[in-house]
């Protein structure tokens, strides 16, 4: 079974993680096989190691991990290859595989710039 995790840094705003969870609804009605959950670094919940843990709990033996970042800063960096591998050691048998953050994509570079010519 496959899953996706959006992950992202986290906000005390409660507003700041909606348009995180828009992207896991489309995700979701676009390929309803693939389970989606949202997972965040800090200031929000749930955390990687929680979605992780439920997500391999529920049958998924292959997990991708796409850093919903602009930029890639030391989260993208350090703190998210970390957690991977902590994960990975305590799930052995199954596949976490990490996507570039999102804000290296051609894809997103070049509707951001449509949007902002709009």
């Amino acid at each position: 079974m496959h899953a996706v995790v959006l992950f992202a840094h986290g906000s005390r705003d409660p507003l700041w993680h909606k348009p995180i969870q828009a992207v896991a609804e489309r995700i979701a009605q676009r390929s309803p096989d693939t389970l989606v959950r949202c997972a965040y670094l800090e200031l929000t919940e749930p955390d990687l190691p929680h979605v992780v843990d439920e997500l391999v709990m529920t049958g998924a033996n292959t997990l991708r991990v796409v850093p919903m970042f602009l930029g890639v800063g030391r989260h993208a960096r350090e703190d998210l290859p970390a957690l991977i591998e902590a994960l990975q050691a305590k799930h052995p048998s199954v596949e976490i595989l990490c996507q570039s953050a999102v804000g290296e994509h051609h894809k997103l570079l070049d509707l951001l710039a449509d949007i902002s010519l709009e």
